[in-house]
């Protein structure tokens, strides 16, 4: 089963919205259950990225990617990047998996690798 991580479209403007919102930025009228889902786009280009190297003990490893993808539709998300040699502008494709484990719980994101 393919995972997803949605979008926010307001009833009203049509505006998209990710992470979730409480109120339109676009039309600033709706209220909560106004919104519909909407699945991301798992492909875009890397606009800027960065090394983490000192993590919490929760991560299982030594260093972490992280990005700023702009996705296909135009949105912006911050996910992980598995990429030896990243490079800005670079087409990448991502999938949603999990980024973080705790002993009862699994934590899921998007993971963006080269296209």
């Amino acid at each position: 089963m393919a995972r997803e991580i949605y979008a926010y479209r307001c009833r009203r403007c049509d505006t998209m919205h990710y992470p979730f919102r409480m109120v339109c930025s676009g039309c600033k009228q709706n209220d909560f259950f106004e919104f519909d889902t909407v699945p991301l786009p798992k492909n875009g280009k890397l606009l800027t990225f960065t090394k983490v190297y000192n993590l919490p003990a929760q991560y299982e490893v030594a260093t972490l990617g992280l990005g700023i993808v702009e996705l296909d539709n135009g949105m912006r998300m911050l996910g992980q990047i598995e990429i030896d040699d990243p490079k800005i502008g670079m087409p990448v494709k991502g999938s949603v998996e999990v980024v973080r484990k705790e002993p009862y719980d699994d934590y899921y994101g998007m993971v963006f690798r080269a296209a």
